[in-house]
């Protein structure tokens, strides 16, 4: 799939597109080659990226922690990496649109 990738160091790093400031919090399938996500926080002072991290933890069954923003702070298009995630948990983010 072109919307995840597997780090060297055993992680994940996925291809995300963002549309911040959404009625709720969810999965809205594929955007190109990129897991679309709509946040209802507001894309000011990082609130957007913080829900965006958490809903990803709880979604890939993860704590915090192990959820990182490696680019993309500003933008709509973002590569945020997951450690310990289960692929089969990420195969099914898009199975449940």
């Amino acid at each position: 799939m072109a919307w995840w990738s597997q780090a060297d160091d055993g992680s994940v790093v996925l291809a995300l597109h963002i549309q911040p400031g959404a009625k709720k919090t969810e999965l809205a399938g594929l955007h190109g080659e990129a897991l679309k996500i709509r946040l209802a926080a507001p894309p000011v002072d990082g609130k957007a990226n913080a829900a965006l991290l958490a809903f990803l933890a709880k979604a890939c069954g993860v704590s915090k922690s192990a959820v990182e923003l490696v680019s993309g702070e500003t933008s709509r298009s973002k590569r945020v990496k997951v450690r310990g995630a289960d692929m089969a948990v990420l195969n099914g983010l898009v199975d449940g649109v």
